[in-house]
């Protein structure tokens, strides 16, 4: 049985939202024995406000394009003094896919992730929460920034509206459209027959953009082959699923999982 020894935690952002969103269960899982980080995504170190006031002409960041963000994250997944263990969110969900296929994790957990290419996104609440991220017939050289009408359907869809409000400017940030476009091409491939490292896929039961049947078909498109391959579904939970008030519940979820492992 595949046994996790790695105490090390890279945490991976998803895409609207700034890295900041990890601080409580950077804060958890440090109490629990683990060494964890949460680097920002290139371009994206700041406040979310500071990113804001950026919108729409950060030029280096439109540019940005999803392998160079993978590659991003998979160098500094080389760099720790042993395979870490990591956790990713939504974009960063897919990211820790890509991760965990190119053996490069001791462990993965895909929180809500955005599937890999080749897993056809058709349900309708993601294509409407989605589609105005890839930006068709507007400029690749501006960022897009998701409204905050947008974010409640997207994100915090089911929570009071002064949370909602705190949650847009606590956390939304300008995009990449060229990173969004990614998701379409051979940058988000994933090869679903190929043995890997233990991974868990968590979902949620009102998560609009990324609804929990996209994330178990996702799950399901992987091979059994022996190795360690997990699905939960959470009942209640959106798409801001790492600060809603019940974020400590998969948290726990998770450590339980890699504990058992």
């Amino acid at each position: 049985m595949t046994t996790i020894q790695s105490k090390t935690i890279v945490f991976v952002t998803g895409a609207f939202v700034t890295h900041h969103g990890w601080e409580e269960w950077r804060k958890y899982f440090e109490e629990k024995g683990f060494t964890t980080m949460a680097p920002p995504w290139p371009f994206k170190d700041g406040t979310a406000a500071e990113l804001r006031a950026r919108q729409p002409n950060d030029t280096d960041l439109a540019a940005l394009t999803l392998g160079e963000l993978v590659d991003h994250y998979a160098e500094i997944v080389k760099q720790c003094p042993e395979k870490p263990i990591v956790i990713g969110h939504s974009l960063g969900g897919l990211i820790t896919q890509i991760i965990v296929n190119r053996d490069l994790a001791a462990a993965g957990v895909a929180i809500h992730p955005v599937p890999p290419l080749g897993i056809i996104p058709y349900e309708f609440s993601f294509l409407k929460a989605g589609w105005k991220a890839l930006g068709l017939f507007t400029s690749l050289k501006k960022t897009y920034l998701m409204s905050f009408a947008d974010w409640q359907y997207a994100f915090v869809n089911g929570m009071p509206l002064e949370e909602q409000k705190a949650a847009y400017e606590a956390n939304t940030i300008p995009e990449s459209k060229t990173v969004a476009r990614g998701g379409l091409t051979s940058a988000a491939k994933v090869d679903f027959e190929k043995p890997h490292a233990p991974l868990l896929i968590t979902s949620g039961e009102f998560d609009n953009i990324l609804p929990a049947h996209l994330n178990f078909r996702n799950f399901k498109r992987y091979k059994k082959n022996g190795s360690v391959l997990d699905y939960k579904e959470f009942p209640g939970r959106n798409h801001f699923v790492l600060g809603q008030k019940t974020w400590k519940e998969d948290a726990d979820y998770i450590l339980n999982w890699l504990q058992t492992h």
